[in-house]
């Protein structure tokens, strides 16, 4: 048993190790990378794992896992807020995409009972995919991102009555049903345990536990937590996911949120993945491959009605034309409630089994489609709304006797605001339209455009200008700013931001002589105060920090002629490091000296 275990541990992770990485250097995602090697070590790939049932069950707990540590992150106040999207759009949402499945449904000849239950169970998303790429993409904070995400919460709510409904409409009598008031009542009484338990029980418990000191423990007690209060869902029938969601809601305003967070995050990324493989192993080629035909049709047909409703209610909901379609495809797939549903279905004898299994092959294909739309979208859809957004360049007015000004962000406004108090003539190129909106309130004149096109800056008037201040955020767009600049105007001086020694020495290179590392000056100005605040002399604070700045300036050109040699630049570095030790070491022993006399 616990040699079989190993084994699908190490042929688990292989695949992940191998097919993630190559997914994410093609551009197609780490989702899609985890599918892909799910269908390779599957069944009916390299047939290395045969247990996926279990497996897909087991990794379902990444979901719960991340709605967890998601609702850790939205304080009830917050969630209160988003009661109208999550109510309003999800409903939408669900009565929308499933009458237009169900009417499709009725149009093919479909009986009614199977239409609407396929419809219902269609409608609902995939909870694991589409929160998983919002993350991966940072697109949380999005309107499309936040709209997804309110769905999707609604969707988990409406999969607990598809489900109990379903018994209904089926000829077989379903263990359990004919008592809802009776489940109602135990839903209602553990969420309410819930809200107390978090509020009263949970927070003690977290504080005694953290008093001990043991990580390891409070790791322990975190996932404790998790699998407690999602079994304890799933024993009333209530979705888990939901469930760790609301927990983490009502501990989101604790002062352990943060190291929950931390602690739960890599068995959420490692379970997610898992998930995602199990699903790519439970496509069952063998039902595809005996109606290929029909099962394409069935999923291509409800992805496009899908994805077509979707775009009609994004343009309801608000969300900008430029996020239109990429909301579309993060809620087009079908979601894992849907193989609830139709098991539901399928022991109701509403469907068949034959019904049952195409339908759970139809939605696992969708989940693999799911990826490739992404990155339809970001190969030829995005780049099309960036153009058409894309703000024309401002007509510079050429110069005499100026400094110009390439990037205007935190460090770029510094350099200039000091020039602009001294009335130097500034002309500021930046690329970014609501900075320069900002500044042209405060009465900077502030011109949009790429600094990086020399065409630009002969009409700003480089040739006549008294000097060029570099402060763009990118290295790469500095220094190909710089290089043509000594290309077109050799005399014009240059003065550079550095974001590091790389990028320093880099400058150097180009010929710049005036550089100032962004965050070197600062960072010894706070070591400086640092030192003042454990006891040492104004005077002594100051010295200690210009013999440090003296000798890491010093280093940095002893440095520089090797640094492209990588050995001999580590071997430059560490003796350069060795000589500071030994300076600081007889300035303490020095000090050490004058107080002996002193005392």
């Amino acid at each position: 048993m616990e040699k079989n275990f190993l084994l699908l541990a190490v042929v688990y992770l292989a695949a992940a190790v191998i097919a993630v990485p190559i997914a994410k250097r093609l551009g197609l995602g780490a989702v899609l990378g985890y599918l892909l090697a799910g269908v390779a070590i599957g069944p009916w790939g390299l047939g290395l794992i045969s247990q996926v049932e279990d497996i897909l069950h087991f990794s379902e707990f990444g979901v719960v896992l991340l709605l967890f540590v998601i609702g850790l992150e939205l304080e009830p106040k917050r969630l209160w807020s988003m009661r109208r999207p999550i109510f309003l759009w999800g409903g939408v949402q669900v009565a929308g995409v499933s009458a237009a499945l169900f009417l499709a449904g009725l149009l093919f000849g479909v009986h009614w009972k199977i239409a609407l239950i396929a419809a219902l169970g269609l409608s609902l998303s995939s909870t694991a995919i589409a929160l998983a790429t919002l993350s991966e993409r940072n697109l949380m904070a999005t309107s499309a991102g936040s709209a997804a995400f309110a769905i999707l919460l609604f969707q988990d709510m409406a999969a607990i009555p598809m489900i109990a409904a379903i018994p209904l409409l089926g000829v077989a009598e379903v263990e359990g049903s004919g008592q809802g008031w009776l489940s109602a009542l135990k839903v209602a009484a553990v969420i309410a345990g819930l809200i107390i338990g978090g509020r009263y029980l949970i927070r003690p418990a977290l504080r005694i536990i953290a008093k001990t000191d043991m990580r390891e423990i409070f790791t322990s007690f975190s996932l404790l937590l998790v699998i407690a209060i999602a079994l304890l869902m799933q024993s009333v029938g209530m979705s888990m996911a939901l469930g760790s969601f609301m927990a983490g809601v009502l501990l989101a305003d604790s002062e352990y949120r943060h190291a929950l967070e931390t602690d739960l995050e890599p068995f959420k990324g490692l379970l997610l993945g898992l998930f995602f493989t199990a699903v790519g192993m439970s496509v069952d080629f063998g039902v595809f491959l005996a109606q290929p035909l029909l099962i394409l049709a069935m999923a291509g047909g409800f992805l496009a009605i899908k994805m077509a409703v979707l775009f009609i209610l994004s343009k309801q909901f608000g969300i900008p034309r430029s996020e239109q379609a990429l909301f579309s495809f993060l809620l087009s797939q079908g979601g894992e409630f849907a193989f609830v549903v139709f098991g539901a279905a399928a022991a109701a004898r509403v469907f068949t089994p034959e019904i049952s299994s195409m339908l759970v092959v139809a939605v696992a294909l969708s989940m693999v489609m799911t990826p490739l739309l992404l990155v339809l979208h970001d190969r030829f859809i995005a780049p099309r709304y960036r153009e058409r957004d894309k703000r024309p360049e401002d007509a510079v007015e050429a110069k005499e006797d100026h400094v110009i000004i390439a990037g205007f962000g935190r460090f770029g406004q510094i350099v200039g605001r000091l020039l602009n108090v001294n009335r130097i003539r500034l002309t500021v190129l930046d690329h970014d339209p609501d900075q320069i909106d900002l500044l042209r309130k405060f009465g900077f004149k502030v011109f949009y455009g790429d600094a990086t096109r020399i065409d630009l800056l002969h009409a700003a008037g480089a040739a006549k200008a008294r000097a060029l201040v570099v402060a763009i955020d990118d290295a790469d767009d500095s220094l190909k700013l710089v290089a043509a600049v000594r290309r077109d105007f050799p005399d014009l001086p240059i003065l550079a931001r550095a974001r590091n020694v790389t990028h320093y020495y880099d400058l150097m290179d180009l010929g710049v002589t005036i550089v100032e590392r962004e965050t070197f000056e600062s960072a010894l100005q706070l070591g400086r105060k640092a030192l003042q605040e454990l006891g040492f002399g104004a005077y002594q604070a100051r010295q200690a920090a210009m013999k440090f700045r003296a000798h890491n300036i010093k280093t940095l050109y002893a440095v520089y002629p090797y640094y492209k040699d990588q050995q001999q630049y580590v071997s430059m570095a560490k003796q350069a490091r060795d000589e500071l030790e030994a300076m600081f070491a007889r300035d303490a022993e020095a000090l050490r000296d004058e107080r002996s006399r002193w005392d």
